[in-house]
């Protein structure tokens, strides 16, 4: 997992990676790092020692960093653009004003007017929930305070006294889920996971840590844990004899390679709301969207230098693909049954919302599950999110906010 973990490190946790997408990759190793996770979180939930921790995953945007810079004590606001090789670190009202524009900097300079009354030591990265967009609404029959920082909207309801006067009262939500430590900007090491037993409470300020609240007993019945154990051999069994083609796949990562177009490849299925199933279908399938992908890289170039560029490319990748058709089937085959295995852990996990979760529609708003957890275990981490569900419609939801 040291790949893994490194690519973490470098990438000051501003990305996470899906669970089944680490057979592509990390090879054989992200296979036994996604199945290990799969047991661990199992343990987590029958009450075992040793088992993940698990966050839940709320759908914040966005991602803002708070607290004191290591280099001059000075309080700061920000997003991930405070690890840009020039970074924009907010200390006044004017920084942000210089380093960003529109809701963004609207949103963090509320950030900056109420965050430094929790006394955050050190950093603290976390998801904005709510500034000024709060509403009222009726939300399955119930009075609620709803607000949508990004695909999800989130509701409140009346009847739920303590939580509807917090938030009602509240100028900005956020729920924190990253620590960071450090002696420069630059050299700040993210920890998973965040305290705030030492955050001092302010009525402006809505805020919570992201870890798993587990219910009394949300464990798995006999006859379920027998099923999930049947998978997780499956995909051990599939793992193995996949092994030598996803080893292949992960050493090149060039946006054309066959590890990137296979991940593309699924991604097409997600965004149309298509299960991912039928592994014999799917690798005959990836074969031609591989090909006629590259055929029209190479139809749309002018100069004959470059079309051989993505000829070789094309070559290259169906050197592999031909030879290999049993790997890439049985790839294809860990794939389905890892999320399969993640499915059944994500139907436990989801009997927890302490606020309701919801999609807008045309009709009002219809229930769904949180945007999906975060796996953490020996220093390294996963994200499990239901993807039809979910990745779908953050793919095709127009956001309210601007990133930067």
């Amino acid at each position: 997992m040291q790949g893994f973990q490194k690519y973490l490190i470098e990438d000051k946790n501003t990305h996470l990676e899906h669970l089944e997408d680490e057979i592509i990759n990390n090879g054989t190793q992200g296979a036994k790092t996604s199945i290990e996770f799969l047991k661990s979180i199992k343990k987590m939930l029958q009450g075992g020692k040793g088992g993940s921790n698990v966050s839940v995953k709320w759908d914040g945007a966005p991602a803002v960093f708070a607290g004191t810079n290591p280099e001059n004590g000075r309080f700061f606001v920000g997003t991930k653009s405070i690890f840009n090789a020039t970074p924009k670190i907010n200390y006044t009202v004017s920084d942000i004003s210089r380093n960003h524009g529109g809701a963004l900097a609207d949103k963090l300079a509320v950030a900056l007017k109420y965050l430094p009354s929790l006394g955050i030591k050190g950093v603290l990265q976390g998801d904005l929930l709510f500034t000024d967009d709060k509403k009222n609404a009726v939300v399955g029959n119930e009075k609620s305070i709803v607000f949508t920082p990004n695909t999800i909207t989130y509701a409140v309801p009346a009847t739920s006294v303590d939580m509807y006067n917090r938030i009602r009262a509240a100028k900005i939500g956020i729920i924190f889920h990253t620590s960071y430590s450090g002696k420069t900007m630059r050299g700040l090491k993210a920890s998973f996971g965040a305290s705030v037993g030492g955050l001092r409470q302010n009525r402006n300020v809505f805020f919570d840590d992201a870890r798993y609240k587990q219910a009394q007993d949300p464990g798995f019945s006999k006859g379920e844990e027998k099923r999930f154990d049947a998978i997780i051999r499956m995909a051990e069994g599939s793992a193995y004899k996949a092994g030598a083609f996803i080893d292949k796949i992960k050493k090149d990562s060039g946006p054309l390679s066959l590890g990137v177009q296979l991940k593309t490849f699924f991604n097409t299925y997600i965004r149309s709301g298509t299960k991912i199933g039928n592994a014999k279908v799917l690798a005959n399938n990836f074969e031609v969207f591989f090909r006629d992908r590259l055929k029209k890289e190479i139809d749309g170039k002018k100069q004959e230098k470059t079309k051989e560029k993505y000829k070789e490319i094309l070559e290259a990748g169906m050197k592999i693909l031909r030879p290999n058709r049993q790997g890439l089937y049985f790839a294809i085959a860990t794939y389905i049954t890892l999320q399969t295995a993640k499915s059944l852990l994500l139907s436990k996990l989801n009997k927890i919302q302490s606020i309701g979760s919801f999609m807008r529609t045309s009709t009002g708003y219809k229930a769904t599950n949180p945007e999906g957890y975060v796996a953490i275990n020996k220093g390294s981490a996963v994200k499990l999110v239901d993807r039809l569900e979910f990745s779908r419609a953050n793919f095709t939801m127009a956001k309210d906010w601007v990133r930067g």
